[in-house]
């Protein structure tokens, strides 16, 4: 089953999920009608996929706030950086992906991770330092990471996930194996000069790799455009690289996004670029509202936790709206998300703590 279909949804449905975006991507584009800016619209999904895209969306939003919770109960030993609001653009574009295919991330890693089909129980565990945790509890929340999944990890470092994904592009390439990669960074990142040195090696040498800005319009605790010259898109323009701007609150507009961006890096036609228009609802991480960290934009957040720009109130009203799901239908995935999340966070509260000379065994085998 594709990683980010998880749930039993019957059996007709559940083979559909199986294929997820894949097939219904090779439907559309097989179409003869298709021209550049044909879109996926709801007659090219199944009403599996879409319940997919729902469920996972929900899994990332209800895990985060588990996380602030936990944090706020003084019940995990660091800083969590959550990304609710923004679980559309995690969700859209990993769902044109394969468990093959790379992606690195940012501080606000978490959504990232699931939506590549990490472990929810194995990431609760390592964010609060446990043996159990998907990196033995040494990365944490900064760091959570699952090569096996095709995650190469979060990074604590603005910025610092560029160069790792550009180099897993470079190796996709030689390899010949078809391969992309994404990088996730923010606006925040824009103007690092390490941006700059990707996008050229990556137009130069028609690297398979998308780079998605999520741009939350809010770098740390200051607004991006106070630190950012110019429109972050134009960066990419460039170096030749396609650029385009989406809706980064809407699932579809940016599947359908990546769809277009992913099928130039299997054709070998080199890197894109997508500006994920969102917003971010937290501060910059859990504790810090104390020291003005969401204060200055509280008149923003009314707007943008609204159903109408919310991406899972959002959703949910486009799925019932145009019948493709029924409430029961809903229901039934926020029970499973809900059991989900509460066995995850069992798990985690069980687990050993993490082993402190880990590190030391690592870099000296033979140390005591």
């Amino acid at each position: 089953m594709h990683p980010i279909c998880s749930a039993e949804i019957g059996r007709d449905a559940r083979n559909a999920a199986c294929r997820f975006f894949r097939l219904a991507v090779d439907r559309f584009v097989s179409q003869a009608s298709l021209t550049n800016d044909a879109t996926m619209n709801e007659a090219q999904l199944d009403k599996a996929e879409y319940l997919c895209l729902f469920e996972r969306m929900l899994l990332i939003r209800r895990a985060e706030e588990y996380l602030r919770d936990a944090f706020a109960s003084g019940n995990l030993p660091g800083a969590v950086h959550l990304c609710i609001g923004q679980e559309a653009i995690a969700v859209g574009v990993c769902s044109l992906l394969e468990e093959r295919d790379w992606i690195a991330s940012t501080h606000r890693g978490h959504g990232h991770f699931l939506a590549k089909g990490g472990d929810v129980g194995e990431m609760f565990a390592e964010i609060a330092g446990k043996a159990s945790g998907v990196c033995r509890g040494m990365g944490g929340s900064l760091h959570v990471t699952d090569v096996s999944k095709g995650m190469l990890g979060a990074n604590g470092i603005v910025g610092g996930g560029l160069a790792i994904a550009t180099g897993a592009a470079l190796a996709a390439q030689l390899d010949g194996n078809g391969v992309a990669a994404v990088c996730f960074f923010g606006d925040g990142a824009a103007s690092q000069g390490v941006l700059m040195e990707c996008l050229n090696v990556s137009a130069l040498w028609k690297l398979p790799i998308v780079f998605v800005c999520e741009n939350n319009g809010i770098a740390e605790f200051m607004a991006s455009t106070s630190i950012n010259a110019g429109k972050i898109g134009d960066r990419a323009r460039a170096f030749g690289m396609p650029s385009t701007a989406v809706d980064g609150n809407d699932v579809l507009a940016v599947a359908d996004t990546t769809r277009m961006a992913i099928a130039r890096c299997r054709r070998n036609e080199g890197p894109s670029f997508i500006e994920a228009l969102t917003y971010r609802v937290r501060s910059h991480c859990e504790g810090l509202e104390f020291v003005g960290g969401i204060e200055w934009h509280t008149a923003k957040l009314q707007e943008w936790t609204s159903p109408q720009r919310d991406p899972i109130s959002r959703f949910r009203n486009v799925l019932i709206g145009n019948g493709r799901c029924t409430d029961a239908d809903l229901e039934a995935i926020e029970e499973r998300v809900r059991v989900q999340v509460e066995r995850a966070a069992a798990f985690a509260e069980a687990g050993a703590p993490s082993d402190s000379g880990l590190p030391l065994r690592l870099a000296v085998p033979t140390a005591e």
